[in-house]
């Protein structure tokens, strides 16, 4: 690269400034300018002023955008097998997921995004989902019955809320808050953390710590920027990628501690005993249909992970 300074675009989508993943994306823009000796400076946005996360998924692989940080869900209609981390039930504790996602599997996943442009730099999490709603507390199976609940719009999701006996309501995010508000739905599913920074306290009255999910989060960069990097350039950004890895690890945690604070403080029940044996086992069925989608192979190497 030439010696002048050169001021990239980096993102994040739909995360409030002080959430999680923004506060790792700053880290990560510090970094990269100091391994960088400022020779790669980014510049980083958030709240989605650069548009949806599939616009902007889509801006990295033509290469007007250069990096992107976000959940999955526009990966899933590029390569599939990224939707296996909408399968309910996969993992006991946050030690699992990051085996899982500092191994061979999702370095593979990251392997089949440079065909469509998109080269992966590192593997985060925004935390276990969790159900919250306002209609009443979610301790067993049977409370979840008839309750309209807002899910991903990934059949995964869909398939897991229907055989749990909700009322799954598929919808943007950001529809989300006035559907809950207007009552137009009883409930949705989401991270504490992306919870409470979103306000749904004001809207819900009962948190079921569910753990059912866990969302992890992939900062990617354009193959055609990367390219264009020198060896040691690429190395600074690899190592600023490890360094906010950890930095993120840890506030997660911290967050999902505080969160459960922050919820009973504004007045929400927080409901800690959830049957969660007998939710993984009104799901077992469901999961003859991901076997064949996914192949019981790959799953079974997931669930493995320990």
């Amino acid at each position: 690269m030439s010696n002048d300074k050169k001021t990239q675009r980096c993102m994040c989508v739909t995360i409030d400034f002080e959430q999680l993943t923004f506060g790792e994306l700053r880290k990560f823009v510090e970094l990269t300018a100091k391994y960088t000796n400022n020779n790669v400076q980014l510049k980083a946005f958030h709240s989605a002023v650069l548009g949806s996360d599939e616009k902007q998924l889509q801006a990295v692989q033509s290469g007007t955008q250069e990096f992107y940080i976000g959940t999955l869900a526009p990966f899933s209609a590029r390569v599939k097998e990224v939707q296996v981390w909408d399968l309910p039930f996969m993992f006991a504790n946050t030690k699992e997921v990051y085996a899982l996602l500092d191994g061979s599997s999702c370095k593979k996943i990251f392997e089949k995004l440079e065909p469509i442009g998109v080269h992966g730099l590192m593997w985060t999490g925004m935390g276990f989902r969790n159900l919250s709603n306002s209609k009443h507390p979610v301790n067993k199976l049977e409370d979840i019955n008839g309750l309209k609940v807002r899910v991903m719009a990934n059949p995964v999701a869909l398939e897991t809320w229907k055989t749990l006996g909700a009322n799954a309501v598929p919808m943007a995010f950001s529809e989300v808050f006035t559907a809950l508000e207007i009552k137009a739905i009883d409930g949705q599913e989401n991270p504490l953390v992306h919870m409470y920074s979103n306000k749904m306290q004001e809207v819900q009255k009962y948190i079921s710590l569910s753990n059912h999910v866990y969302t992890p989060v992939a900062l990617v960069v354009s193959e055609k920027f990367w390219k264009g990097l020198s060896d040691a350039d690429k190395a600074a950004f690899k190592e600023a990628a490890k360094i906010a890895l950890v930095a993120n690890r840890k506030k997660v945690n911290d967050d999902e501690a505080n969160g459960i604070d922050v919820m009973k403080k504004a007045g929400t029940e927080v409901i800690t005993t959830v049957d969660n044996a007998a939710f993984q086992k009104a799901v077992a069925s469901a999961y003859a249909t991901y076997n064949k989608e996914f192949g019981e192979a790959n799953i079974k190497k997931i669930m493995d992970v320990k």
